[in-house]
């Protein structure tokens, strides 16, 4: 642990933590994580201030966008009442920063926050994309991103540019406003791999052949016999359909195939080496922080959860600090709107204790003479949560220290005979003296008094579906047979195995049922054409799914992908919207036609599909005390470098665009 600079109150808050952070460290791997580790820096206000502007690192590239970070993030604080408890970063070792004049109980909240965080960078796959597709290359045995020194580096190049006599810092800025407006534009779903053009990929469009004719100043009669309509379609049969199939990765298309629009020429020139480079060096920092996007839910639920079960359940916060802790943790989880702090804690403890339900069911539907069908009346549930609540010694370690078997899988022999001599604080840290096994029944979900009657809440159904893929290979003759045994890691190391391959989408499309829906009272909305506000839309977990799974689809923003790079055989570039049911901002769309130009060089079009309202159907919808039927329709919008054209077109040029598979429209027939 560093202060970031030679202060004394710094280096006193440095030494204060150093225990508290070593002991996070321990319970954190206790507990089956398995985390980067983590340097820790300690900051001032404004320093911290300045980590958050930047992403979470000292050192990027010179762009206003940053002072409007650190501006609105010091603004939030000053009239919001907001407040950074820390900032951490992916990578290996990932670096920390605590606010030196954070409480002792926000300091240790934040560790044991940090440490979780560190454990989903180290072994999401997800992030796991970015670090096999740069760092391994260079050194396999590598785990995990080098990124404090790749946006160091980048930093450094763009600087050179910058200061480079022969290159405009105007320009440079004004090409770096481009590339950023597409930064999430790239495919990320694939691991990264830097782009660069080709001798192979040659022109896309060559001169166009209508103006080359003209300049050969043939007569009107030998023109119309060589170069006939024959002519023109024969070649725009040959040249058409590129890309053969549709591109995600925009910014990387254009890295390869774009050019830059020369003003003083009104033509599209080769970009320049320093073009190229800012847009390559751009596009990779947008797939490093790709999964952070991806994973937000999952990541910040992930963190909350395990900060909970550190701090509350093993008493990480001490006695004197819990209320603090408590109170700060409420808050965080109470905020409005979406809150990914809460909707991925009680995922994950819905995740753990449904994993736990099926062991526990399992075991139970093995018993002679019990099936899915009679188990609620042969088994007494009360009695099942008594027998499932660990034993007294695994509770309270201190008071049962002397008589703790040794050789029990649920006992770290070395640490209880430490333990035993002296050598370890066993009321301050029990959980040193117990293994995986025995932290995991110590905390075992299915009894904890917020879970009361998560067990007998299985539907028929699931009993069924349980009871039809069961072996007979092991039978119980009673209840407390079987129950002895329950495997109490099974719901923990399920939600390590789903740590390790999901994103949000994917987290919220496989284990948000009917059931977390009904429980945690989650509901989709819509905007009401009749009364200008929003609204309660449903109820049902199939809307709730698709309203969140709308919200991190793509970061939550429009997918745009390149259809044609040489459209009508002029090579103008058509862009196309993946509709799915929401409209592009129309306004927004024409500001980013006009930065793509910049890239392209060229004119650039996009197709997306728009909802309209007759006025006849409003009318006729508010007098009928319902929400009026939009229309969609096709449209195109294009940018020549001086105006913005938007027409209608046929439903056939868009409708491969629309949505098929998922139906985003939450909207029921009546609202509710």
């Amino acid at each position: 642990m560093s202060p970031i600079e030679n202060r004394t109150d710094a280096k006193e808050t440095a030494r204060r933590l150093r225990d508290p952070v070593e002991k996070a460290g321990e319970l954190a791997r206790a507990l089956g994580l398995d985390p980067y580790p983590v340097n820790y820096w300690i900051v001032d206000h404004d320093e911290m201030n300045q980590l958050i502007a930047y992403g979470g690192f000292q050192q990027r590239y010179p762009h206003w966008r940053w002072g409007m970070a650190y501006d609105r993030q010091q603004k939030q604080g000053q009239f919001l009442g907001g407040k950074a408890f820390e900032i951490v970063n992916n990578d290996n070792p990932a670096h920390a920063f605590l606010q030196e004049s954070n409480s002792m109980a926000d300091q240790k909240a934040v560790i044991t926050h940090v440490e979780a965080h560190a454990d989903f960078f180290a072994n999401n796959e997800w992030f796991g994309l970015f670090s096999h597709g740069v760092d391994q290359r260079a050194d396999p045995d590598r785990r995990g991103p080098d990124a404090t020194a790749m946006l160091a580096r980048h930093a450094d190049r763009i600087r050179e540019f910058m200061q480079d006599p022969e290159i405009d810092r105007g320009a440079v800025e004004r090409w770096i406003d481009h590339v950023l407006c597409l930064e999430d534009t790239i495919d990320q779903h694939a691991a990264y791999a830097p782009v660069e053009p080709t001798e192979e990929d040659g022109e896309i469009d060559g001169p166009d052949p209508e103006a080359a004719i003209e300049e050969l100043d043939l007569s009107a009669e030998v023109t119309g016999q060589v170069f006939d309509e024959a002519f023109f379609d024969e070649r725009a049969d040959e040249d058409a359909g590129f890309p053969p199939e549709p591109v995600e990765d925009l910014i990387g298309f254009l890295a390869v195939h774009g050019k830059q629009y020369d003003e003083e020429t009104d033509r599209a020139l080769e970009m320049t080496d320093w073009q190229r480079e800012i847009l390559e060096l751009l596009r990779r920092e947008a797939h490093y922080f790709a999964p952070q996007k991806m994973t937000k839910v999952m990541n910040e639920g992930w963190a909350a959860y395990w900060e909970s079960m550190m701090m509350g359940e093993e008493a990480f916060a001490g006695t004197d600090e819990f209320l603090t802790y408590a109170d700060h943790q409420a808050r965080v989880l109470g905020s409005g709107g979406l809150n990914p702090y809460k909707l991925g804690k009680e995922l994950w403890e819905y995740v753990e204790n449904r994993t736990n339900r099926r062991e526990v069911l399992e075991r139970l539907l093995r018993v002679e003479g019990i099936t899915w069908r009679n188990l609620e009346n042969e088994v007494d549930f009360a009695a099942v949560r008594e027998r499932l609540e660990p034993p007294a010694w695994v509770q309270n370690v201190p008071g049962w220290l002397e008589s703790i078997d040794p050789d029990d899988p649920r006992v770290d022999d070395d640490t209880l005979s430490g333990a035993r001599d002296g050598d370890i604080d066993v009321d301050r840290y029990p959980w040193k003296v117990l293994t995986y096994e025995g932290l995991a029944q110590r905390h075992y979900s299915l009894v904890k008094p917020q879970q009361r009657g998560f067990l007998e809440r299985a539907s028929k159904s699931d009993l069924e579906s349980i009871a039809r893929y069961l072996f007979d290979d092991q039978r119980y003759d009673t209840v407390e047979a079987a129950l002895g045994d329950v495997d109490y890691t099974r719901g923990w190391d399920r939600m390590r195995e789903i740590r390790e391959s999901h994103n949000d989408v994917t987290f919220i499309d496989a284990f948000l049922t009917g059931e977390f829906v009904s429980a945690n009272d989650y509901f989709a909305y819509e905007h009401s054409q009749k009364t200008g506000d929003f609204r309660v839309s449903s109820v049902d977990a199939e809307d709730v799914k698709r309203k969140l799974m709308l919200e991190f689809t793509n970061f939550g923003k429009p997918t745009i992908v390149v259809e044609d790079a040489n459209e009508d055989n002029s090579g103008e570039l058509l862009l196309a919207h993946r509709y799915n049911g929401v409209m592009l901002d129309i306004e927004e769309a024409t500001d980013v036609l006009k930065r793509v130009f910049e890239l392209w060089g060229r004119p650039v079009n996009l197709l997306t599909i728009a909802k309209e309202f007759d006025d006849r159907e409003v009318d006729r919808a508010r007098h009928g005390d319902r929400e009026p039927d939009p229309v969609e329709v096709g449209k195109r919008l294009r940018y020549d470098g001086t105006q913005v054209t938007k027409e209608t077109v046929e439903w056939e040029t868009v409708e491969h665009l629309a949505a098929d598979d998922v139906d985003y429209d939450t909207k029921p027939e009546e609202w509710l």
